[in-house]
């Protein structure tokens, strides 16, 4: 599926806005502000198919955008939600593919190569699932602490912890001095 802006815009939600003072957004307004950084959190969070999947997450914006109702803040936290519910999807059904695989002894899958600095990669790595979670929700995403302790359904002071140790792991792994993060 091709997202890139047509050459005309056709605006998916009705002209002037149902309620007063609510915003109107259109599909191609919303993908070009979000796309970019949408499929770096897709590649940074481990997305096999990072492309496919942003493909996936616009589908879902397409169908959502004329029920939605909020400023830009909401519509970039609703629009990584979907990201992120995606991810999870593709977490998910890898992880099941893998189940299979192994039971029926078949070669391992190998991951594309990565676009990203190696480095980082392996760094990325080495933290636990949960430590890279919100570390890409928080500074691939750009969301804020809330929103990422409200989409991963723990305490902001979890996600604080989490953030702080990843952070840390990440200066070590990396080689940077002063490894203590803030």
């Amino acid at each position: 599926m091709n997202l890139a802006p047509a050459t005309t815009t056709a605006t998916l939600v009705p002209d002037p806005p149902a309620a007063p003072g609510a915003s109107v957004w259109s599909v191609e307004d919303v993908f070009r502000r979000y796309a970019g950084r949408v499929r770096n959190y897709l590649r940074t969070a481990g997305a096999a198919d990072s492309e496919d999947l942003l493909s996936e997450v616009f589908v879902d914006v397409l169908r959502g955008l004329e029920r939605f109702e909020g400023d830009e803040d909401a519509l970039r936290r609703w629009v990584f939600t979907i990201a992120h519910h995606r991810l999870v999807d593709e977490h998910r059904r890898r992880t099941r593919r893998l189940r299979l695989l192994r039971t029926q002894n078949q070669l391992r899958v190998v991951p594309p190569d990565e676009p990203l600095d190696p480095a980082l990669v392996a760094a990325l790595d080495a933290l636990t699932p949960d430590q890279r979670e919100v570390v890409v929700l928080r500074f691939v995403a750009d969301l804020s602490l809330e929103t990422v302790a409200a989409m991963t359904n723990r305490p902001e002071g979890a996600v604080k912890s989490l953030q702080h140790r990843a952070l840390r792991n990440l200066a070590t792994a990396l080689g940077i001095a002063g490894g203590d993060a803030s």
